[in-house]
């Protein structure tokens, strides 16, 4: 009985040793994540410090870069994303940028943001001509790594709301492209979808840092194209 009990408390010490160590590995893994976190942010603050602007203060550049998000199962662009496309429309009517390169997911036959944007743009005035269509901007460091490595472009304005302007701008001109940002905020109006999507930066700028400090090629990359270009140099 007393062996029979000896090991009841040996396993007891044991189990209690393993659960101490594991709680002291969360806790350890727990403040290296947070410690990432808090890095990455200040990170992208003071990268994108002084290149977000509002409409009438950016400085013209040859292209705007609008960042695709959500559309609709009809085609129709979420209100993020059209609030996106018109800052952009605007930039283009008031001759701030020159053409305009809409980057976004079309991972598969039945969803396409690029066709999307590209149609809501060309339906309220701007030129067909003027919009270019980036299919393979999955993700934010995709799309900013496509448009210099693939579009060739070295200057733009970065379109996306105010919350994930600082990320997108501090992205592309970490990967090469002398870029500026306008954000939008009248989709503030909704309120749960604007917080729920702010707070999530918090970790997407640490992924942004994990994959500039890897130096991962873009999901898909392909042949060099002259879109960009040609939207540019075309009157």
């Amino acid at each position: 009985m007393r062996g029979r009990f000896g090991a009841v408390r040996r396993w007891y010490g044991e189990h209690r040793r393993a659960v101490r160590r594991t709680s002291l590995a969360l806790v350890a893994g727990a403040v290296l994540v947070s410690g990432g976190v808090v890095a990455s942010v200040v990170w992208v603050r003071g990268d994108a410090d002084g290149h977000i602007y509002s409409e009438a203060g950016v400085p013209d550049a040859p292209v705007a870069l609008v960042l695709g998000t959500r559309v609709d199962a009809d085609g129709t662009p979420s209100p993020f994303l059209a609030a996106r496309l018109e800052v952009a429309r605007r930039l283009f009517d008031g001759g701030k940028v020159r053409a305009i390169l809409v980057s976004g997911d079309n991972m598969n036959a039945d969803y396409n943001e690029p066709e999307a944007m590209m149609r809501w743009l060309v339906d309220r005035g701007v030129p067909e001509r003027k919009v270019v269509l980036d299919y393979a901007g999955f993700d934010t460091y995709d799309s900013c790594a496509r448009a210099e490595r693939i579009f060739g472009v070295r200057r733009a304005t970065v379109v996306t709301q105010s919350f994930h302007l600082p990320r997108a701008v501090a992205l592309c001109r970490r990967l090469g492209i002398e870029a500026n940002g306008v954000g939008d905020e009248t989709v503030k109006r909704y309120a749960r979808p604007w917080r729920v999507s702010s707070t999530r930066e918090y970790g997407a700028c640490l992924k942004a840092a994990l994959d500039l400090l890897s130096g991962r090629d873009p999901a898909h990359l392909g042949r060099r194209e002259t879109g960009v270009d040609d939207a540019v140099a075309n009157g």
